[in-house]
């Protein structure tokens, strides 16, 4: 379960732009342009250090994406949050009706359709063929297992995801 003071990196502030305070965005969501759709930004700089950031103005510029900062006035002020990752409150998202978001299934119980517990899901991350799920196998897993890594691939790996249940059924060969 996730808890609505929850943070979700959503990108990163790339380098400066021009010289009237504008910076690069490096988008981690899924459309590049609906980072701007959430506000604030909360900015957490490699120093350990966060902010909360409004957006003033944003435009593409060709394949990329450059915005203006409110108090971010020189290039000076943008070298300093040059590197900074972006998050929001998990409580920005959109509520999902049939559907999930990533951090919804960490931590969810892995299930084969023969029963077999393969642990909890630890974290997802994308490959360039798909998505996988490294799970995290029980202390006394049958088959000596620590982790597994697993397609995420709707109907061939991934059988049901029942978030009321918070479990993951899969048709995965636990010894694999």
């Amino acid at each position: 379960m996730s808890l609505a003071s929850d943070k979700l990196t959503i990108g990163k502030i790339g380098a400066p732009y021009g010289v009237k305070g504008w910076v690069k965005i490096n988008s981690f969501t899924q459309a590049k342009d609906n980072i701007f759709e959430y506000s604030p930004w909360q900015l957490n700089s490699i120093h350990g250090d966060a902010k909360n950031i409004k957006v003033d103005q944003w435009r593409t510029h060709n394949n990329s994406l450059v915005a203006k900062l409110e108090g971010i006035e020189s290039r000076d002020d943008a070298e300093e949050i040059k590197n900074a990752e972006i998050s929001i409150d998990a409580s920005l998202l959109p509520e999902l009706d049939n559907d999930f978001y990533w951090k919804d299934l960490i931590g969810m119980q892995v299930l084969t359709d023969k029963g077999y517990d393969m642990g909890v899901v630890k974290e997802l991350f994308e490959t360039g063929a798909n998505d996988v799920m490294l799970v995290k196998a029980k202390i006394n897993d049958a088959f000596g297992q620590k982790e597994r890594l697993l397609p995420f691939l709707h109907d061939s790996v991934v059988l049901n995801v029942d978030k009321d249940g918070n479990t993951i059924t899969v048709d995965w060969d636990p010894a694999f």
